[in-house]
């Protein structure tokens, strides 16, 4: 059995299956390892769909990265040859003075996105499904949509087998030994060498910042989500918008029925410190769980509250500034750390696998990643 590789990524999620893709497609010699069998329910990135917006809120440091990651999943339905994004566009409704959407719409007034404001009136010729107060204000990205995340996770699988790339499913990493001259990683059943190392362990990664000497103050959370049934064609992705609404500290996101799934509703500020390792898909542990997604739906899409079908539980993993982590270790610059993806990193996985294979073959990134420094203030102790 091989034993020896280039380069090890540690976790198969979004992340690394799409890290080992880029890697592959240059010919690195790559072995993934993955305490699951990706797509899972155990991490991050299940749940069926993902939300894709371009004028984001989270500053202008991430407009060039979701713009060029919006055009490797465009690359990576033609390359896979299935249905990966629906462009169902996105309304961005709230408060007048939500610090989000005036974010949002700063950064698509400096990079010239298409964000079109909605006057009340024409939310209710347009978009009569929708119940917006008077004093709303509101948005409509026509460019973005729905990213299937699970069947993308599929989708990079199915492409590697064809690259120099080999996927170790249900594989427990449980120690790294870093070294100058190379790496010793060290899972339940074998132990491996690699000239470099990426850990990608979403919600477990601080198990192995901690073990390789970084006290990093990465906090990781429970999230919940549900599906709201409708046999009603309006809500199906033909007519319904993905949405996101940001009023009174709260944040509510959504997505229109695909394939008779029904509406999905998730609620973004809401949640609990978890341990990785205690997490189970128990949606409904907490009252609030499924009385969130129905008052929400009750008071903007009043027309699907009562129909409630099922809710799920997941994990996400952030930093104090809610910013990414992607970058050397300090002291052994041949281990990358890349995540802190705090529920919004998803949507960039395509541009962060390509930043991260660059950063293997140590070529020049195409981004600034310094805000992503694991060496900034916020992170350090």
């Amino acid at each position: 059995m091989k034993t020896h590789y280039s380069t090890i990524i540690i976790g198969a999620g979004s992340v690394g299956m799409a890290t080992g893709y880029y890697l592959g497609e240059k010919g690195i010699d790559t072995l993934l390892l993955d305490t699951n069998t990706p797509p899972h329910e155990n991490g991050s990135h299940h749940g069926q769909t993902r939300l894709i917006r371009h004028a984001v809120g989270e500053g202008e440091n991430y407009i060039p990265l979701i713009l060029r990651a919006q055009e490797l999943w465009n690359e990576l339905e033609e390359k896979s040859d299935k249905k990966l994004f629906y462009k169902t566009g996105t309304v961005l409704a709230g408060a007048k003075d939500s610090e989000f959407i005036n974010k949002s719409q700063d950064v698509a007034r400096k990079f010239s996105l298409n964000l079109e404001k909605l006057s009340l009136k024409e939310f209710e010729e347009n978009m009569p499904f929708f119940s917006i107060p008077k004093n709303f204000t509101g948005y409509y990205e026509p460019s973005s949509g729905v990213l299937l995340n699970e069947k993308i996770i599929e989708a990079y699988k199915t492409l590697i087998k064809k690259q120099n790339v080999h996927f170790q499913p249900d594989s427990k990493v449980n120690n790294i030994t870093p070294s100058l001259k190379g790496n010793i990683v060290e899972t339940d059943n074998q132990t491996y060498y690699a000239d470099k190392v990426i850990v990608t362990a979403g919600a477990w990664i601080k198990q192995f910042t901690d073990q390789l000497n970084l006290n990093l103050p990465i906090q990781t959370v429970r999230k919940t989500f549900g599906w709201f049934s409708t046999k009603n064609s309006i809500y199906t992705h033909l007519h319904f918008p993905c949405f996101y609404f940001n009023f009174e500290n709260q944040k509510y996101y959504g997505f229109p029925s695909i394939n008779g799934s029904g509406i999905k509703i998730g609620r973004n500020d809401s949640e609990q410190n978890i341990y990785p390792d205690d997490m189970k898909n128990d949606f409904g542990k907490y009252k609030r769980d499924k009385a969130d997604l129905e008052l929400f739906a009750k008071k903007y899409i009043p027309k699907i509250s009562d129909y409630f079908n099922y809710g799920k539980a997941c994990m996400i993993t952030k930093t104090p500034d809610k910013d990414f982590i992607i970058d050397k270790h300090p002291y052994f610059d041949n281990i990358i750390i890349a995540g802190g993806f705090s529920g919004h990193g998803f949507k960039y996985s395509s541009v962060i696998g390509e930043i991260l294979r660059d950063l293997i073959m140590e070529k020049k990134i195409d981004f600034d990643i310094s805000p992503f420094s694991i060496t900034r203030a916020s992170l350090i102790s």
